[in-house]
This record gives structure tokens, sequence and C-alpha cells, in this order.
């Protein structure tokens, strides 16, 4: 959520920064909505103060002995009633502008950070740094991982159709116990580097996911159950950020940095004709999530550590990558600055997406209520949280599966792997 003093008091700035976003945003109806608001406060403000005095009046005047019925009482007393009256309906009308300056706020996506790259969409994102181009297998005839997977038995689509519908797979055999085994790896590399792992719940409620900035913008990509006030996880993003919703932290207590495991759910509105085979674009899948909540001062250091906590995940695994820092015109809604890790799928000769480590500033803590207070200091800051994928399994599986395609048809496991599954080759 951004800041509404912000807005107030510096609009035009506001503006050319959302703008960056080559989106169609237009801060002049909350600048309104706000005018009249405050206006308005001011007004019920003055009538609540002559309120409150009439009634110090009345009670030092029956004090001095006037009587309940003398015409200077009952002249204070119809004030009072008439102030009352009009009390009682200014304070309705402020309640629906703050809704409705409220509800426009959420709609409003993130300010870009200073340093964020310009540009239009994402064929203007700035690639940083390449990793493991020596990986890259050369051999012809490479195939695509649903094939692979289907010709070793281990991922099947057509049966998982019938339980479900598309965009859903069944893992069986070595192809479920290599998805255990990347996700425990994961989870035993990032709480080596100082993560603490949580296991939240996979149901949350609206105010979590408006918190975080899914709803209300993202409504037609979450799964809700119909009967209840609950939504399956898109990612454990929100539930773990939610866990601290509401809350004043102390210095002391920052860093927070937490890995957690879970299934995620996701519509994927939009996206049909793209990635309609494997493991790269379906409706559930596993990832294991990296959540800091850091200081302000911190939030630039501890976004560069968290892409790097993503990085050596690929690195264990020896699976050739790049970095893309995002430009303003892609970048995420909730995001200030955004690093993207691309895998390399061979049969495909291109990067994909595995990983999306993005800064939020204290937009998120803003939605959320996550604060936290400065010893001997006045008041109160919120916080800057972070996450990003640490990483997404399925496409982490998917390369494994490309990238370590043997002529035989096999799949040799990576070194990092195989004490996990006790085996060398799928």
């Amino acid at each position: 959520m951004l800041d509404l003093k912000q807005i107030r008091e510096n609009p035009d700035v506001v503006q050319e920064r959302l703008n960056r976003r080559n989106g169609n945003y237009d801060l002049s109806a909350i600048v309104q909505l706000d005018q009249q608001q405050r206006e308005l406060e001011k007004t019920r403000s003055q009538l609540q103060a002559r309120s409150n005095e009439i009634g110090k009046l009345v009670g030092q005047k029956m004090k001095s002995g006037s009587k309940p019925n003398d015409p200077e009482i009952q002249t204070l007393k119809d004030e009072g009633n008439q102030l009352k009256a009009q009390l009682s309906e200014l304070e309705p009308q402020e309640k629906d502008l703050k809704a409705q300056i409220e509800a426009f706020v959420l709609t409003l996506p993130n300010l870009p950070s200073e340093s964020t790259p310009i540009g239009k969409d994402e064929t203007e994102n700035v690639e940083v740094r390449r990793w493991g181009d020596e990986y890259k297998p050369t051999a012809d005839g490479l195939l695509p991982h649903w094939e692979i997977g289907e010709k070793l038995g281990i991922l099947n689509t057509e049966r998982a159709t019938k339980i479900a519908q598309s965009r859903f797979v069944t893992l069986i055999g070595a192809g479920a116990a290599l998805e255990r085994a990347l996700i425990q790896f994961m989870l035993d590399r990032q709480i080596a580097a100082g993560y603490v792992e949580i296991l939240p719940p996979f149901l949350i409620n609206t105010q979590s996911l408006t918190a975080t900035g899914q709803l209300p913008k993202f409504a037609e990509e979450s799964f809700k159950c119909s009967d209840d006030d609950l939504w399956l996880a898109p990612t454990a993003e929100v539930p773990v950020t939610n866990f601290y919703r509401d809350e004043i932290l102390s210095t002391t207590d920052l860093p927070i940095h937490h890995c957690a495991y879970t299934p995620c759910f996701r519509r994927e509105a939009g996206s049909y004709g793209r990635d309609t085979r494997g493991l790269i674009r379906l409706h559930q899948f596993n990832k294991v999530e990296l959540v800091k909540l850091v200081h302000p001062s911190q939030s630039e250091a501890e976004h560069q550590q968290l892409v790097q906590n993503a990085e050596a995940i690929l690195q264990a695994l020896q699976l050739p990558y790049r970095v893309i820092e995002l430009c303003t015109g892609d970048l995420g809604f909730g995001a200030a600055k955004c690093y993207d890790l691309e895998v390399w799928l061979p049969a495909a000769g291109t990067y994909r997406e595995i990983s999306s480590c993005s800064n939020f500033g204290d937009f998120q803590a803003r939605r959320g209520n996550i604060r936290f207070k400065e010893p001997g200091q006045k008041g109160t800051q919120f916080v800057h949280t972070l996450n990003g994928s640490g990483l997404a399994v399925g496409r982490t599986m998917a390369a494994v599966l490309e990238n370590y395609q043997q002529p035989d048809g096999s799949v040799r496991l990576p070194e990092a792997l195989q004490p996990y599954l006790r085996r060398e080759v799928l």
C-alpha cells in the first residue's frame, strides 16, 4: 500500500513514478477524495469540540444552581441536540470516504525503486549475469522433460487430467521421490544459510491475501473455497508474511528470515496456449519460498543476499542460469525492485524463470500493518518485506531432467541430490 501522506504531499512525484510502470494510473480522484475527507474530518472535529463544550457548560451551570428547565439550560441543550444530529450525519459520510480512499489505494501498485531500470516491458529487462555455461549439454536430439518423464514412467499427465483437469500432473515412483528430494535439499540448504523453517496453513483468508497484494487485483488468479472465507495459497509468501500481520516488532527481532515449503495453487488465467505440456505452468505445484522482514536500512543488502541464496541452489545442482533485473514495465504489482533467475532448458534452447526475488519496501507492511519500534524512540516504523523462490520445485525437476539426460534415455542425478535418493541415475 502506498503512503497516503506521500500521495497528499507529493502527488506529482508519486504520479511520475507510477507512470514508469507503463500503466494507466490517475491519482486525481484519490487526491480529491482525500481533500474531501480531511475537510469533513475538520468540520466534524469542530462540531464535536462544541458539543463537548456545551456538555461542560450545562454541567457547570447545574452545579451553580441552575434548573434543568431554565431557558439558558434549555437553549444549550437544544444546540447540543442539533450538533448531535449533524454529527450523526457526518460520521457515516466520513466513514464512506475513508472506505473509498482505502479501496482506491489498494488498487495502486508499488512505486518502482529509483534503481530499477526504466522500460516498457520484458523486452527491456536487463541481464545481470550468467552462470554455468560450461554445464550446458551439447548433444543433439535432446528431449523435453515431459517426454523424458513419460519414457521413464515417472510422470503422467493423462491420468492427472482424468483425476482433476488439464494443467495437473501426477509423479510416480522415482518421480515422486525426486520431487521430495528436491524439496528437502532446498530446505536443508536454506536452513543452513540461516533461514528458520515454517510449515504454514495452506488455506488462507482474504485479509492475508490483501496484505501481501494478491487481492483485490489478482482474485481471478486464485482458487477460493465457495463456503468459507478461505483461499488456496498461491505461494508461501502469503501465509509466512502474514504470520506477523498487525504486530509491532522490536529492532532486536530483525532481521527475520524464514523458508517454507508449500504446495501452490494458481489458475494461470490468461496463460492458456502457453506451456501446455510438462511442469512449467501448472495449477498445482510445489515451491520452497524465502521470506524476509528487515530493517529499512538493510533492505537493499538483504535483497542481494536473498538472490544469492536462491542462486546457491542452482549452483549446487550445477544447472546453468542467468539473473535478470526486471524493468519498471515488467515489475510485479507489489515489487519495488525484482530479479528473476532463469534456468536453462536445453530442449527448448531457452532460459525459463525459476525464481523471482522481490523487494517490496514497506508496501506489504503497510497493507498488513507490520511495524517495528526502535528502543528509546517514539513511534513505530514499517518493516521492509522481501521474498523469492528458493526454488520452484517442478521447474527445477524439469531442468534436472533436461540438463542431465543421457544418450541411453536415463537421467544422471546431480551429485548434490544423490545422497537424498541413494542412487546416481533415474
